[in-house]
């Protein structure tokens, strides 16, 4: 029987599509990093969205890894794990923002207010510990994830080499503008990463029937033995 990766490389696309569109969206919506925004419907909605906007990031970069996996060695792999590990302290850090800061607001309003300034670059009050370092880990993941992913991408040459080019580049030039723009307009520089992962999930998503379909890595495909 010959099971082919059609149907994975259409979802791991799509979720790739969406994830990369949620990450533009977010950007100029994000409310300012002030105690007084934490309690907003505006705050919760958008840090949901960035949870699942990490989720769908996660197949979906998973999903074009798995597509090229032969063609895009250790460089390929390394970026792979750098963005993924660049989603997941996403996850964490927005989780806190979401469901733990809103509570704090009130009980320690010093605490939050040094957790937002993390983020904004004010200075904190108190010792917040491994936090600053946590949270800057998401900036070298990302810088790395996009550079080595998006150049062995456009090395293994199975996906749109103009996609592969905006993401590898998009991370480098996103940590350039940001050096130059205020803090209110820093997450604009990120735009370029959200719209090459949208890409490179379009550009899986519309080989899910063609050619470049290949049976899943180590799947034994039955044949007629009595085939010349």
């Amino acid at each position: 029987m010959k099971i082919t990766d059609s149907r994975l490389i259409g979802w791991a696309g799509f979720s790739a599509i969406v994830a990369g569109i949620l990450f533009v969206a977010i950007q100029p919506i994000h409310p300012p990093d002030t105690l007084s925004s934490v309690s907003t419907s505006a705050w919760a909605i958008v840090h949901y969205l960035t949870i699942a906007m990490a989720v769908l990031g996660l197949i979906g970069i998973a999903g074009i890894y798995a597509r090229q996996v032969e063609k895009v060695g250790w460089l390929g792999l390394a970026g792979y794990l750098a963005f993924s590990l660049f989603l997941l302290v996403t996850i964490a850090w927005t989780f806190a923002e979401a469901l733990i800061s809103p509570v704090l607001a009130t009980e320690a309003p010093r605490f939050v207010e040094g957790f937002l300034g993390i983020v904004s670059g004010q200075p904190s009050e108190i010792s917040l510990g491994a936090l600053p370092a946590f949270y800057l880990s998401a900036g070298a993941f990302v810088l790395l994830g996009c550079l080595m992913f998006g150049i062995a991408t456009l090395r293994a040459g199975i996906l749109s080499r103009w996609a592969a080019g905006l993401f590898a580049f998009g991370g480098p030039a996103s940590a350039v503008l940001v050096s130059f723009l205020p803090h209110e307009y820093e997450r604009i520089a990120a735009v370029p990463i959200g719209v090459g992962l949208a890409w490179l999930g379009y550009s899986l998503w519309s080989q899910r029937h063609g050619d470049a379909v290949q049976p899943m890595p180590g799947t034994v495909v039955a044949t007629n033995a009595g085939a010349a």
